[in-house]
């Protein structure tokens, strides 16, 4: 228990001498108990907040493959990785970046569930897929779909788990460019080749969309 002695003096009024007791009382008031300093040892504990998943971004219009993926990417809010790196790890890319995976690469990745992936600057491949990084690390999927599944991939519209199937370019079959979560997918089989005879031709990802996420993030800081 503290105590104050207020004596007056004949320099200071004594109300002066009241407001000071009151102002070193409040003080007091606002200390760290000692006991409570050693109990918690004076840091205050933060939990970690869990970050949802993006949702499923649509661009509902036609047109050319370029201009569909200047829209789809205006959208995310990226642009292409620096000219002095030719591939990274999704994990090192910078934020707010884009780059493009082989099908291949891609199918192993998503069936093996793997944490991590390997982005190129400049698309190795005529159907590579193009992969965006978002300002906030989470990582969405770039493909094209029919119009019969657009409104299943709609946030609020979307199922808790439905199939899809993703081109890596567009056709009359799938006109519509849409992006969607890296950490809600799941494949169990590896894109198909929809011109067995041409290796650099369209293939098609079919695999799940999911509600919630079960698979490892590749979300990753900077």
């Amino acid at each position: 228990m503290c105590h104050f002695i207020v004596r007056s003096s004949p320099h200071i009024p004594l109300r002066h001498l009241v407001a000071a007791s009151l102002v070193g009382l409040l003080f007091i008031g606002l200390a760290p108990s000692p006991l409570n300093a050693a109990r918690g040892g004076g840091k205050t504990e933060v939990l970690p907040v869990q970050k949802a998943a993006p949702a499923a971004v649509i661009i509902e219009g036609l047109g050319n493959e370029a201009e569909l993926r200047r829209q789809m990417r205006a959208k995310n809010g990226v642009a292409e990785l620096g000219a002095s790196t030719a591939q990274v790890m999704f994990s090192q890319a910078p934020t707010g970046t884009f780059g493009f995976i082989v099908p291949k690469l891609l199918g192993l990745a998503l069936v093996t569930q793997s944490p991590d992936l390997a982005v190129a600057r400049v698309a190795p491949a005529e159907n590579a897929y193009e992969i965006h990084k978002l300002a906030d690390g989470s990582g969405m999927l770039v493909g094209f779909m029919g119009a019969e599944l657009m409104t299943q991939v709609a946030p609020s519209q979307r199922p808790k788990n439905v199939r899809i199937a993703l081109y890596s370019n567009p056709s009359e079959k799938a006109p519509h460019i849409v992006a969607v979560p890296l950490v809600k997918l799941v494949a169990d089989r590896m894109p198909i080749r929809l011109d067995a005879k041409n290796p650099n031709g369209p293939v098609l990802l079919d695999m799940d969309l999911q509600g919630s996420s079960t698979r490892a993030s590749t979300q990753g800081g900077q």
